[in-house]
């Protein structure tokens, strides 16, 4: 078990940390866009709320990309394919059990499951947070408009 947390910990660590840099790009891009655009629109809202999923998406993709590597350098999966797909169903939870890992490192499924939730809350989160602030803005527009 220690030999997985020795294993797991740094590589959790890491992916915190790296969804915390996408976090903080995604957020500074959007409030550049929001407050460079003076004109609200339809199309501007759509634009922003895509590229926060995206980013949130890319994000979570690259964590799973780092698993699997992980799984690859503990000679657990032949092929990257295959390590990637079961980072995959780790990080989702998903929990198929069609491929599993050897019983010296099977501990790590967890552990990147552990990440994985938790990286799908930051993600839901940061969205979340998009979503009200057009909420936000279009209230004001709203409000704006009823004064005049």
């Amino acid at each position: 078990m220690l030999l997985n947390l020795m294993a797991g910990l740094p590589v959790m660590l890491f992916c915190l940390l790296m969804q915390a840099v996408f976090v903080t790009i995604c957020l500074r891009q959007y409030v550049h866009f929001r407050h460079a655009q003076p004109a609200e629109s339809q199309w501007l809202n759509i634009l922003l709320l895509s590229m926060v999923m995206l980013l949130m998406m890319l994000g979570n993709f690259v964590q799973i990309a780092i698993w699997a590597t992980l799984f690859m350098l503990l000679n657990e999966f032949d092929q990257f394919a295959t390590a990637l797909y079961h980072s995959a169903v780790n990080f989702a939870t998903l929990g198929y059990g069609d491929i599993i890992m050897s019983s010296r490192w099977r501990l790590l499924g967890p552990l990147e499951a552990a990440n994985g939730i938790l990286m799908f809350g930051v993600s839901t989160s940061v969205m979340t947070a998009a979503v009200m602030d057009v909420i936000k803005h279009n209230m004001e527009k709203l409000q704006q408009r009823k004064r005049s």
